[in-house]
């Protein structure tokens, strides 16, 4: 996590040093939650290995995944976070999973004592709003052959390994049609 944070060019080296005592690590096994509907998120994770699905149980009772989050990419049920509401959202790992975690009170901290990291929660909400708007384009602009193209473009070594009923579900397609897709691509 401090790797990203240092990426970003923004923080002094005494400001990224705050990390060192906030940051801890957690495993998440297959079908492990790290937060389920109704509790409130007191955490951002960021992703070292693995991958996290984010769903919803919509009124039939079915599950509806909203986002696959992999390597390297920062996750939480960020309306709970940011409200301390409980979400309606579940997060669970696909695979078995390590992450790094800050805690929603010590991100309020350093948002308290520093502008630096004011500026770095607010390009990181930046971030998450161009991922949320990418996505809502996605499906009001692409097919789900052009969707799942792409996801096969950016994270190949996750596509074959996701199941079936979750990748059709993140698309926007039933699972017989996302079957087609792939042996139409393939």
């Amino acid at each position: 996590m401090k790797s990203i944070f240092q990426s970003l060019q923004i923080l002094p080296s005494d400001e990224l040093d705050k990390l060192d005592g906030l940051i801890t690590k957690k495993k998440l096994k297959k079908g492990d939650f790290l937060i389920q509907e109704s509790q409130i998120s007191k955490e951002i994770v960021l992703i070292k290995s693995g991958a996290l699905r984010s769903f919803y149980i919509n009124n039939e009772g079915e599950e509806i995944t909203n986002c696959i989050t992999f390597e390297n990419e920062f996750m939480a049920a960020f309306a709970s976070f940011i409200t301390q509401k409980p979400t309606e959202e579940n997060i669970q790992a696909l695979f078995d999973t390590e992450l790094e975690v800050i805690s929603h009170a010590d991100i309020e901290n350093l948002y308290e004592n520093s502008i630096h990291w004011q500026k770095v929660g607010r390009i990181i909400a930046e971030m998450q709003y161009i991922n949320l708007e990418q996505r809502i384009l996605s499906f009001q602009k692409l097919t789900g052959k052009e969707r799942y193209e792409t996801l096969f473009k950016n994270h190949p070594n996750y596509i074959q390994l996701i199941p079936l009923q979750y990748l059709a579900s993140f698309l926007g397609v039933t699972p017989r049609h996302l079957s087609r897709i792939r042996k139409a691509i393939l």
